[in-house]
């Protein structure tokens, strides 16, 4: 079944997005008040269900008064190169239809003019534009190059694991990918982190770097880059290549469930904490997330995200490209720590093994100790919209999708 189009009136959002884009921005990082739940991803197989156009052009939402505004121009920029010959899995966008856009922004000076000339707003799922935001960062840890006592490795894309478009297959499986490995004349799932853990990819040169902690090191691939600060100062940076095709699990909700951490009290350090307090129970912990990632070594600006592009501090964030289409710009209205409103241009460059679902999504908040204060602390309720092309959006009200 087609998804559904209707209209809804520009006025009464831009009055609600007015009162929330001029509250101020925070000056400082607060400590991390009680982290809800984010809400749980649809089923597979059942992306967009409705699609909503909101008739409402970019000049009456004051978005580009944030001062994260001017760095959303160029960040965008930076999507052009992949914009115009990536496929969207949305289905709500056409490489074609990025071309004025990109164009445009080849020259542009003016955030605010360029954003409402060339885009139109359209909120997506069930409830259209609810959504759910958390935070990431580009973590910097002690690490090294060689193997040492102690140490945790990094692993590299093993090469015997396999990727499956499934939409290869079937049309209505366009988009759903499976990884694996291949055991005799059958594709069977790729190692857990248990078998990892247990040695499933020891002595076959697969290590990329190591890691001095090994809590740290299973935080940084959460986050899926971050820089290695190697013996004599020098600094490594890696960045995510694939991950084993196993579901994540988040090991604070593990820890809640248990009763070993209380509601409203899960963050990164209280997990780093319960586990450097548990030594003997931290492995079982650390295995309970099946969910592996590899890495490639990544040279230059980054940290590096999924169009491989450097991501931007502020700006860029994590989506699932099953709803938002990856390059596109958000309009993005959600609570900073400390319960600070915010209202902002982003731009969708990133995906995350734990982003799954419309209207969810991680904003980087760049790196060092303020960055991960903000990230870890970054938890609340989202109203994304996703701006699409005018040439997109006419002719989803053309379709009546």
């Amino acid at each position: 079944m087609k998804p559904r189009i209707s209209y809804s009136s520009r006025f009464a959002l831009a009055a609600l997005l007015l009162a929330a884009a001029c509250a101020p921005q925070p000056a400082t990082i607060p400590a991390a008040p009680a982290r809800p739940t984010a809400p749980a991803p649809p089923p597979p197989g059942s992306p967009i269900k409705t699609i909503r156009a909101i008739d409402l052009p970019v000049t009456v939402v004051p978005f580009t008064a944030a001062p994260a505004a001017a760095t959303a121009l160029p960040a965008f920029r930076k999507s052009c190169a992949s914009l115009k010959k990536r496929e969207d899995r949305t289905g709500l966008t056409s490489p074609g239809d990025w071309d004025a856009a990109c164009a445009a922004a080849a020259t542009a000076t003016d955030p605010a003019r360029f954003f409402t000339d060339n885009f139109r707003a359209v909120a997506i799922g069930a409830e259209p534009g609810k959504g759910f935001s958390t935070g990431y960062y580009e973590p910097e840890i002690a690490g090294s190059r060689t193997a040492q006592p102690g140490y945790t490795p990094f692993y590299r894309r093993p090469p015997d694991l396999v990727e499956v478009d499934l939409g290869d297959f079937a049309k209505d499986l366009k988009g759903r990918k499976l990884r694996g490995r291949v055991d005799g004349r059958a594709l069977v799932p790729y190692h857990t982190r248990a078998d990892v853990m247990a040695g499933a990819l020891a002595d076959k040169s697969l290590e990329l770097a190591w890691a001095a902690d090994p809590y740290e090191a299973f935080f940084l691939e959460i986050q899926g880059s971050g820089r290695l600060k190697l013996p004599g100062g020098k600094i490594m940076r890696i960045g995510y290549d694939t991950q084993n095709g196993r579901d994540y699990v988040a090991i604070g909700k593990v820890l809640l469930d248990r009763g070993d951490l209380q509601k409203g009290g899960v963050s990164m350090d209280s997990i780093l904490a319960w586990l450097r307090a548990n030594p003997a129970k931290a492995p079982a912990l650390l295995a309970a997330n099946p969910s592996v990632v590899f890495f490639r070594e990544v040279i230059g600006d980054g940290p590096i995200g999924a169009m491989g592009i450097a991501v931007t501090p502020q700006v860029s964030v994590a989506a699932d490209t099953l709803f938002i289409p990856l390059g596109a710009p958000l309009l993005v209205t959600t609570t900073l720590p400390g319960n600070i409103p915010l209202a902002a241009i982003m731009v969708a460059q990133d995906t995350g093994g734990a982003i799954k679902g419309a209207n969810r999504i991680d904003l980087f908040r760049g790196a060092g100790a303020a960055a991960r204060a903000e990230a870890g602390a970054q938890s609340a309720e989202a109203r994304v919209l996703v701006l699409i092309p005018v040439a997109a959006a006419a002719r989803l009200g053309q379709t009546g999708r």
